[in-house]
């Protein structure tokens, strides 16, 4: 497995790392912890050492099952968890957001237990709050690196104008937003800002939720509890219409011997050399398929290829709907 480092941080991480939360949340009904086990201990086998989790995916299950299927590995993994949320203490469900200082502290100390650990390696602001200044948050999360209880200061879903705040009080190592063939906002202003400060990026949803592997069309039928039931972009009418992407892939997988997932991820890998893509899986057959995604080189003229058919293609469907993607972005 190839290692990335993060921007010009000293935190360097294999080049694919393994998003976690798909395991216990959001994509229908929470896995039996006895079968992801296998599946995360199996990701460290082969390679990979960059772990994403956060005190919200459950909530806290998801902290819990990384925490202990990583435990007999800690020395050679990176653990990246997410604070800022606001958490409904009798149904444990999300009731906004809280970035105060001293929440952010609290959320460390019960994270560190969940995740069976004395230090975070990456502790990511989940969404920024707009009743917190950043300078703020960016504070809190210094104190903790100088306590020694997290090692990296990390942001989600962040503008670039908020990323340059945050960075002039702590540094920042890496953001974290959702970036992939279908979804490309990060190119207008976030990326070139982190190329200038020497911030890493991390591309989550970096498969479109599942959507550019191939595996799904206007048919696929998902679980009730499944929170793509809800996204603008997986009505049928809208699967329909973006096909034409799952096609682009696999035209370009073909002629490379692979899949579309493969492609996919090939293609953000070859964006800069400071992008780790996370795509989540529960199955050792996705994961060793998106480890393949690795060794896979795209040549300029494929680069150019998958530019050109690809601004042809309008994808339709907004990614989330109003009232989440009111929180991205500032």
């Amino acid at each position: 497995m190839q290692k990335r480092k993060l921007g010009r941080s000293n935190l360097e991480v294999s080049a694919l790392g393994l998003g976690c939360m798909g395991m216990s949340f959001s994509y229908g009904p929470a896995k039996d912890k006895q079968e992801m086990i296998p599946v995360i201990r199996a990701a460290v086998e082969r390679g990979v050492t960059f772990f994403d989790t956060a005190e919200v995916y459950g909530p806290f299950i998801n902290e819990e099952l990384v925490g202990e299927a990583l435990a007999p590995f800690r020395g050679q993994v990176v653990i990246a968890t997410k604070f800022g949320f606001k958490l409904d203490p009798n149904t444990g469900k999300q009731a906004g957001l809280d970035s105060q200082p001293e929440h952010i502290k609290q959320v460390a100390e019960a994270s560190l237990k969940r995740l069976r650990t004395d230090v975070i390696d990456l502790f990511y602001q989940h969404r920024v709050d707009p009743d917190v200044p950043i300078e703020d948050v960016a504070g809190a999360v210094k104190d903790l690196i100088q306590e020694g209880k997290v090692k990296h200061f990390g942001l989600s879903e962040a503008a670039a104008k908020t990323i340059r705040r945050a960075h002039s009080v702590q540094p920042v190592t890496a953001v974290q937003s959702e970036y992939s063939l279908w979804t490309r906002g990060p190119e207008a202003e976030v990326l070139p800002t982190l190329e200038e400060l020497g911030i890493g990026f991390v591309p989550y949803s970096p498969l479109g939720k599942g959507f550019l592997t191939g595996k799904m069309d206007e048919n696929t039928k998902l679980d009730s509890s499944d929170f793509r039931n809800i996204l603008p972009r997986f009505t049928p009418e809208a699967m329909r219409a973006n096909r034409a992407l799952v096609d682009l892939l696999g035209k370009i997988a073909e002629r490379k011997k692979a899949t579309p997932a493969q492609i996919a991820l090939a293609w953000l890998l070859a964006q800069k050399p400071w992008v780790v893509p996370i795509p989540g899986t529960t199955k050792l057959a996705r994961l060793e398929e998106n480890i393949g995604a690795v060794a896979i080189q795209l040549t300029s003229d494929d680069l150019r290829d998958i530019e050109s058919a690809a601004s042809k293609i309008t994808v339709q469907g907004a990614r989330y709907p109003e009232h989440i993607e009111r929180l991205t972005g500032r």
